[in-house]
């Protein structure tokens, strides 16, 4: 057994996984990883299961310290930079820290949240099966709230293995896709508003739900309804006409209009969208919704498959700072052809 001890953290970094089913209708939030593939991604680096507990990190960095034995961790999702003492470590990729050694993260550079998986998962009691963390609700493990300084995690020890990486994907630059509805007839014209118009996210946004800043969108029978069920990416517009995105841990029924619903194929990717960056919304059919998920959940079957071996070189620094690579087409990770200086090449 090993220690993956927090040596500093920002707010907004918590322990996360698929979440809680099955009991929405007595009220329980479902929580789990905003970004799914960027879970499964993760975790599929460090040779777990898709949805493993890992470290759902938001926009601050973080550090982190290897105690008692090795630790493989592999990080994945918003970009960031990504250093085990001084040596950096490509976003998807996974890496082995010995004891004593430390991980340091940076501040998110594009999209939000970035998950740092260990191999053989995070241990902890689960709560209605999960260790999802809600602080509001407080359930998850092994704390119940966002990670602070000092907390220690306890892991499994790095198995004997080599390292992997993932060629990362391409980000879409496509509208972000919804279903309209269930209560888009309570909007009349003001849906093409919400189609045509360009939005941002708030920066008061936060795991329960993503304020939208953009159009204002009127209600044609006033924003309270009986109160029904929420989903993840339902879209309620309460009284300013400022529309909020439910998100993981969002209330599980409310009370007003939702004009849609965001695919579950593209909630990750609307989760993973920065304050201030503008985006657009597509309808799409239910049919379409259904074929993006069956691909969506293909792209995660299939991402044990498309690892690749991680190559490592030792290299002679002084033997490489001395070799004319370009002059003599050299190759820089064939030590074999090095040119190094010899005593001889030394003397006057």
């Amino acid at each position: 057994m090993s220690r993956f001890v927090v040596t500093n953290v920002g707010p907004a970094t918590s322990v996360q996984d698929a979440g809680r089913f099955g009991a929405q209708r007595y009220g329980l939030t479902p929580s789990g990883a905003i970004d799914r593939l960027a879970l499964a991604t993760a975790n599929a680096l460090a040779g777990n299961p898709p949805f493993t507990a890992a470290i759902e990190l938001g926009p601050f960095g973080a550090t982190f310290t290897a105690q008692d034995g090795p630790i493989r961790i592999a990080v994945a999702g918003a970009s960031r930079s990504i250093k085990i003492d001084d040596r950096v470590l490509p976003l998807n990729q996974s890496a082995t820290l010995m004891p004593g050694e430390r991980l340091t993260l940076g501040a998110a550079r594009e999209g939000v949240f970035s998950y740092l998986a260990i191999e053989g998962g995070i241990q902890g009691e689960a709560a209605f099966g999960s260790l999802s963390v809600n602080a509001r609700a407080g359930l998850g493990a092994p704390v119940p709230r966002p990670l602070q300084s000092g907390d220690h995690l306890h892991v499994r020890a790095a198995t004997e293995r080599s390292e992997h990486a993932l060629p990362p994907l391409a980000p879409s630059p496509d509208p972000i896709r919804v279903v309209l509805g269930p209560q888009d007839d309570e909007f009349g014209d003001a849906v093409k508003a919400f189609l045509d118009g360009t939005w941002t996210i708030s920066p008061t946004s936060d795991r329960m739900g993503y304020r939208l800043q953009g159009p204002v969108i009127r209600h044609q029978h006033g924003h309270n309804i009986v109160s029904d069920g929420t989903v993840n990416g339902s879209i309620q517009v309460p009284g300013n006409g400022q529309p909020i995105v439910l998100m993981p841990d969002r209330g599980t029924s409310g009370g007003y209009p939702k004009i849609a619903t965001v695919i579950g194929a593209d909630f990750g990717r609307f989760a993973q969208i920065p304050p201030g960056r503008p985006f657009r919304f597509q309808a799409v059919s239910v049919a379409e919704a259904r074929r993006a998920a069956i691909a969506f959940a293909a792209l995660l079957r299939d991402l044990p498959a498309r690892m690749v071996d991680v190559a490592h070189f030792e290299f002679n620094v002084v033997a490489l700072q001395n070799a004319n690579v370009a002059g003599s087409a050299v190759n820089a990770v064939d030590a074999r052809t090095w040119q190094s200086e010899t005593q001889q090449d030394q003397q006057p």
